[in-house]
């Protein structure tokens, strides 16, 4: 592992990976997790501010109404990335902050903000990498069934228009969407997730309305005038919990509902042979506009996922909600690793094995791939002297660097690395209790306070770009 000693320590790299000079790298977040302010700039409400209202809906009762109250604290987080040092920045739009109910009009002052974030981006040298989407539907929009309805798709496709006409200029790295398997499954499906429905799989739907949108939207991004499009998807590497035929089933089963459903329209133009019994009937174009091609692919990973046959004695626990006892699967316990405390285990090699899937899978269909998300959550707070030993997510980044480092050596081509997350934030339905961040955020006074791993990324961004 990386040494660091002391907060600006030196750090020991002899027999670190060597990255390629023009490696991206960077820090993600998204909008409903960080910005708050609401009720303010004349934004309208989201799915996700509907359903954080619903009581016992997320731990502790948290809203994002505050977050990391980066709608005015902007400058402040800028001037923290440059002193990172990041090539990029992966933020997202709230499309109801740009879009109040989803279509229509533009709000001026939603998009102003946007235009003041770009402008200081640019201004520290850090390229502006933002997702169009990132799960905050506008509420009038879910109001009217959300992505269960194909309009939705059509308006999203109108949204990427509007932003790229705008920005096209200024922003040279673009996401459609993020994580459609997600929202989908936790979202539509298991009803973890913001709009909160548990459909099982009548909701794969939502799938294909998300896919179309994201393909309408690379070429509403093209016809404006913007370029290096690509999608930030959610996959890890699914392990069957035994060799017993069952197993291996079931494991088939949820690696294509939850990675190949997702990748497979988008790269090769069709579904997953064994899902297309559970699919609505396609229109005529779809499957052509979601594989509207890209620049290049985005990858969020964070661990494998143990999958078995159904089991006789209960759901299983995801995040600590129970799944549909009815799916043909169940998700088991990996044992053996260190677990982070939201109790995801630690496997960097599985990291390393989903990328050499993904280029087994799809050979010359593969285009350059980006780690879009990557990253752990740690607790850990401030210590008497006002620091932040992180020691832990240190280690889980340097393994899973590593484990992308054997990847490339292997032959997969990839293109930049986005640690998630900057800061600590909104984690969905864990609200304020998970900690993902590199930079503390004291929610009492939105002080930000740099981790011990924020040096450390700092100093191996360094490290990479002098050799």
């Amino acid at each position: 592992m990386l040494q660091l000693t002391g907060r600006k320590g030196a750090m020991d790299t002899p027999d670190f990976p060597h990255f390629p000079a023009d490696f991206v790298w960077g820090v993600s977040t998204a909008a409903y997790q960080i910005e708050g302010g609401v009720n303010e700039g004349s934004r309208g409400p989201s799915s996700w501010d509907a359903f954080v209202a619903e009581p016992g809906r997320i731990s502790n009762g948290d809203t994002g109404e505050v977050a990391c109250d980066h709608f005015h604290r902007y400058p402040e987080d800028i001037a923290l990335m440059k002193e990172l040092g990041v090539d990029a920045y992966r933020f997202s739009f709230s499309w109801s902050r740009v879009q109040p109910s989803g279509k229509g009009a533009v709000n001026a002052a939603g998009l102003g903000f946007y235009d003041k974030l770009v402008d200081g981006l640019l201004e520290a040298g850090i390229a502006p990498s933002p997702t169009l989407f990132h799960w905050d539907t506008p509420l009038e929009l879910e109001q009217s069934g959300g992505w269960l309805n194909r309009d939705t798709a059509e308006r999203f496709a109108d949204y990427a228009a509007l932003l790229g006409e705008h920005f096209a200029d200024r922003i040279p790295r673009w996401i459609t969407i993020n994580e459609p398997s997600a929202l989908t499954l936790m979202g539509y499906g298991a009803g973890i997730h913001a709009p909160g429905l548990a459909l099982g799989f009548a909701a794969l739907p939502v799938a294909h309305h998300l896919l179309l949108a994201h393909g309408l939207g690379v070429q509403a991004l093209r016809a404006s005038g913007a370029g290096n499009i690509g999608i930030a998807n959610n996959h890890a590497a699914t392990w069957a919990a035994s060799d017993a035929p069952e197993d291996q089933q079931a494991a088939a089963i949820y690696d294509n509902l939850t990675n190949w459903l997702f990748a497979d329209p988008i790269l090769t133009g069709a579904y997953p042979e064994a899902l297309a019994p559970f699919l609505p009937p396609l229109p005529d174009g779809d499957l052509a506009a979601i594989a509207s091609p890209i620049d290049w692919y985005g990858i969020n990973s964070y661990n494998p996922t143990l999958v078995g046959a159904p089991l006789l004695d209960g759901a299983a626990l995801v995040d600590g909600h129970a799944l549909d006892t009815s799916l043909p699967f169940s998700l088991r316990e990996i044992e053996g690793y260190p677990r982070t405390d939201f109790d995801w285990p630690v496997v960097p090699e599985a990291f390393t094995e989903l990328l050499l899937n993904f280029k087994s899978r799809y050979g010359n269909q593969l285009p350059p791939l980006v780690i879009t998300e990557n990253g752990a959550a740690y607790n850990t707070g401030p210590n008497d002297a006002g620091q932040v030993p992180d020691t832990a997510r240190i280690a889980y980044t340097d393994s899973h660097l590593r484990a992308l480092a054997a990847a490339m050596d292997a032959g997969v081509d990839v293109h930049g690395y986005f640690h998630w997350s900057l800061m600590d934030n909104f984690e969905w339905a864990a609200g304020y209790s998970q900690r993902f961040g590199l930079v503390h955020i004291d929610f009492a006074s939105q002080k930000r306070t740099p981790k011990e791993s924020f040096y450390w990324y700092q100093q191996l961004i360094q490290s990479a770009k002098s050799r």
